[in-house]
C-alpha cells in the first residue's frame, strides 16, 4: 500500500505543534471528500495514463495546503535573510514548485528513497526535516539538518541523499539507489529529481541506458521550471518534450502547477516502478518565481508580466485553496488560521536561526565516515591535526 502522505504532514504538524483549526464551524459542516476532473497527462510509449478523475479527502487538502504554505513561507523567510546577509553563499529557492513535491511525496512510502539537485528546501520538509532544522542549515548553525555544514544545496535526511550541488550528477546516484532497492528485493524505488538545465547532461543519457537495461525501479523526474540559469529551454536545448528524451523509457508529461495532477502520475508511475517494468520518465511543468539562485535577479531573461501572470493564473496555492473553499471542504476562517501558524512557524524557525550557535571548529572533519573509529586528519598545515569522529 502506498503510504498516503496524511501520515508524513501530520507527523510534521504535531512535531512543529500546528493543528488545522476549524473556527465557528464543526466537522459535519463540511464537504469530507470529493471528485475533481483534471488535466489529462502526455505519454509517451504508454497504453494507459494516469486518471483523469480523481477523488480528495478534505484532510488531504488541508494537509497539502498547510505544508505548500510552509514551504512558499520557508522559501520566502529564507529570501529577506539572504538579503540581510544572514544566509550566505548559494541559495535555490523552490517557491511557486511546492505542487511538485507535495504532489510526489503524497503517492510514495517514507521508506522510498529520494535524491534531487540543488532547488531541495521542499523536498528536505516532506521528507522529514523540520523548518527549525532547515532554517538552522540555511544559516550555518549546529542544530541545521546537516548539522551547519551543507547550507542550502546539501541537505540530507533518512532515504533522502540531497540536495547535491553538480548539475546532473545526483541522477547516476538515483540510478545507484534503485538498484540497491532492487538487489535487495525490498519493493521499494527512487525517485530521482533534476531540473530542465540540467536534462542535457550526458551523464543523464549513459543513466537512462543501464536503467533501462537492468529494468531499475526508478522514477526520473525533470523539474521543468521552463528556465535554466539565465536562459529559456528553448534557447538551451534543440528538443523541449523532456518526457520523450529517454527514448527507450516510458515517459509522462504532467501539469506540475496542480498537485493532484502530480499526485496522480507519480502514483501511476510507481506502479509501473513496482510492477518490475523498469524505470519511466515524468516531465512536471512548473515556475519558478525566484530567479535562478538569489544572485540572480531572474527579470533578465523574462518579465516580471510574466510572472505575475503565472502567479494570478496557475499558483499552485491558490488552485488547491480555490478547491477546497467552492467544494465546502474547507472555510476563509480555518485557512487564515493555518496561515498564521505556518507565519508563526516560520518566525520561530528564523529566531532559532539567527541565535543557536555555529559548530565548533573541532567538530570540522566529523562525519566523514558513517560508522568507524576516530580518525586523525590532516588540518590546514601538516603539523595541524584534526580528530574525525563518525
Amino acid at each position: 500500500m502506498l503510504t498516503n502522505i496524511s501520515n508524513v504532514l501530520r507527523a510534521c504538524a504535531q512535531r512543529n505543534g500546528a493543528a488545522a483549526v476549524v473556527s465557528a464551524r464543526t466537522y459535519s459542516d463540511f464537504t469530507t471528500q470529493a471528485t475533481f476532473e483534471i488535466k489529462k497527462c502526455d505519454v509517451f510509449k504508454l497504453d494507459e495514463a494516469p486518471a483523469t478523475q480523481v477523488v480528495m479527502t478534505r484532510d488531504e487538502g488541508l494537509q497539502y495546503y498547510r505544508t505548500m504554505q510552509t514551504m512558499r513561507r520557508m522559501e520566502l523567510k529564507a529570501d529577506q535573510l539572504y538579503k540581510q546577509k544572514i544566509i550566505r553563499g548559494f541559495c535555490h529557492l523552490y517557491d511557486g514548485q511546492e505542487a511538485c513535491a507535495v504532489g510526489i511525496e503524497a503517492s510514495i512510502n517514507l521508506n522510498d528513497h529520494l535524491i534531487t539537485a540543488y532547488r531541495a528546501h521542499g523536498y528536505t520538509l516532506t521528507r522529514g526535516g523540520t523548518v527549525k532544522e532547515i532554517m538552522a542549515e540555511l544559516t550555518g548553525r549546529r542544530g541545521g539538518i546537516a548539522k551547519g555544514k551543507g547550507g542550502s544545496m546539501h541537505m540530507y535526511c533518512k532515504n533522502f541523499y540531497g540536495g547535491n550541488g553538480i548539475v546532473g550528477a545526483q541522477v547516476p546516484l538515483g540510478a545507484g539507489v534503485a538498484l540497491a532497492c532492487k538487489y535487495k528485493g525490498s519493493n521499494e524505488l527512487c525517485v530521482c529529481l533534476y531540473g530542465d538545465g540540467a536534462a542535457n547532461q550526458g551523464q543523464i543519457f549513459e543513466t537512462y541506458n543501464m536503467a533501462a537495461l537492468w529494468k531499475l525501479p526508478v522514477i526520473f523526474i525533470c523539474e521543468n521550471n521552463r528556465y535554466g540559469m539565465g536562459t529559456s529551454v528553448e534557447r538551451a536545448a534543440a528538443s523541449t518534450d523532456y518526457f520523450k528524451r529517454g527514448e527507450f523509457i516510458p515517459g509522462l508529461r504532467v501539469d506540475g502547477m496542480d498537485i493532484l495532477c502530480v499526485r496522480e502520475a507519480t502514483r501511476f508511475a510507481a506502479d509501473h516502478c513496482r510492477s518490475g517494468k523498469g524505470p519511466i520518465l515524468m516531465e512536471l511543468q512548473t515556475y519558478r518565481y525566484h530567479g535562478h539562485s538569489m544572485s540572480d535577479p531572474g527579470v533578465s531573461y523574462r518579465t516580471r508580466e510574466e510572472i505575475q501572470e503565472v502567479r494570478s493564473k496557475s499558483d499552485p496555492i491558490s488552485l488547491l485553496k480555490d478547491r477546497l473553499l467552492s467544494n465546502n471542504m474547507a472555510s476563509v476562517e480555518e485557512l487564515k488560521e493555518i496561515d498564521v501558524e505556518v507565519r508563526k512557524e516560520i518566525e520561530d524557525a528564523a529566531q532559532f536561526a539567527t541565535t543557536d550557535p555555529e559548530p565548533p571548529l573541532d567538530e570540522l572533519c566529523n562525519h566523514i565516515f558513517s560508522n568507524s573509529p576516530p580518525v586523525e586528519v590532516r588540518g590546514t598545515n601538516p603539523w595541524a591535526k584534526l580528530k574525525s569522529l563518525s
